[in-house]
């Protein structure tokens, strides 16, 4: 009798041992971030950004839209990431050539327009960003454009408590660092789809063309649609047009990258989306009509040893190609982007 007496005081001292660890675990009462879905539009294909391991959460794009509009990015707190890619502007620099960056700076390019980053695989004109964070990064520390150290703005946001309580919304504790902050800014561009003009609405049998855009949607698959491909109008591929060098900036493009003289004067070629929007054309800005663009092509393509032989002979187009062509071109045109407030400046 006393062998299970002894065997029973023992099994009641370690329930009740248990009992009082668990009694002395602290609770995570911490809030889980929101995970949001990534909604693929019908006419677009699957995303090259794998959301699967990087999904997005609603906290976490509050918190990057807050950072794209963050002067304190800047070294002198005055430039954003909105600075250069303004909404009304299609999120391109509105009304400029290039970009103003700090201390009044002229930058290098024109800032490409900012739109379903999530089926890009390679960023800038010149594909030197592998992700979305190396193109963060990147313009947060040129020196022409927001000329800051990641110290610096880890610092100023730290001390504000605004900033903390955001941090710990996203990632669920107040800890600031580069990855998070760089991390953001990647979910809030990442969330940032147009696929609304009337092109799309036209694929989704909602609206139809005028006859003025039909035939210039005919001419574009004819003379247009190998670089400009359906559904971004652009096949992300590096490519001379034929522009003659500016010989202020000396920017021959892709060559700067990989250092191969085949790629001079190779740029990216940039989606059409929203074309009609922005002010200013090609990868200087030095154009700023859609009409001179399509000029370009037809008159003054300059022969060189890289350029694409596709424009070996440039464009033949009549003045009537033009105007049809400009008219398909506006119908790319999401005018509910530009005014989504989801996209725009934020109040805290």
């Amino acid at each position: 009798m006393k062998r299970w007496h002894i065997i029973s005081t023992i099994i009641l001292f370690i329930a009740a041992f248990s009992a009082l660890l668990n009694s002395c675990k602290k609770t995570d009462t911490r809030k889980k971030p929101t995970f949001v879905s990534f909604n693929v539009p019908s006419n677009f294909p699957q995303p090259e950004y794998n959301f699967a391991a990087n999904p997005l959460t609603k906290e976490g794009i509050e918190l990057g839209q807050k950072l794209f509009y963050e002067d304190r990015l800047s070294k002198d707190l005055q430039t954003s990431c909105a600075s250069c890619h303004q909404q009304i502007g299609a999120f391109t620099t509105y009304q400029h050539d290039r970009s103003h960056g700090y201390n009044g700076s002229h930058t290098l390019r024109n800032a490409i327009a900012l739109n379903n980053l999530a089926w890009q695989k390679e960023f800038k004109l010149d594909g030197s960003a592998k992700t979305l964070e190396d193109l963060s990064l990147a313009h947060i520390t040129a020196f022409d454009e927001m000329a800051q150290t990641m110290p610096e703005i880890i610092t100023a946001l730290k001390a504000d408590a605004r900033y903390r309580q955001l941090f710990a919304a996203a990632y669920g504790d107040e800890n600031i660092n580069n990855q998070r902050i760089l991390d953001a800014i990647k979910q809030f561009v990442l969330s940032m789809v147009s696929s609304n003009s009337k092109y799309d609405k036209v694929k989704r049998g909602e609206e139809n063309f005028t006859v003025y855009e039909e035939m210039g949607y005919a001419i574009f698959k004819t003379k247009c649609a190998t670089c400009h491909k359906e559904p971004f109008f652009t096949d992300f591929s590096y490519r001379n047009i034929g522009l003659p060098i500016s010989n202020s900036l000396l920017d021959y493009g892709r060559m700067r990258v990989t250092g191969n003289k085949n790629d001079s004067l190779k740029f990216r070629v940039p989606g059409l989306r929203n074309v009609d929007f922005s002010s200013h054309y090609f990868h200087d800005g030095r154009y700023s009509s859609i009409q001179r663009c399509i000029d370009h092509y037809r008159n003054d393509v300059i022969q060189s040893s890289t350029l694409d032989p596709l424009l070996t002979n440039g464009i033949t187009l009549s003045d009537t190609d033009v105007i049809n062509l400009v008219a398909f071109l506006r119908a790319l045109s999401d005018s509910a982007y530009i005014k989504d407030a989801r996209f725009s400046k934020p109040t805290f």
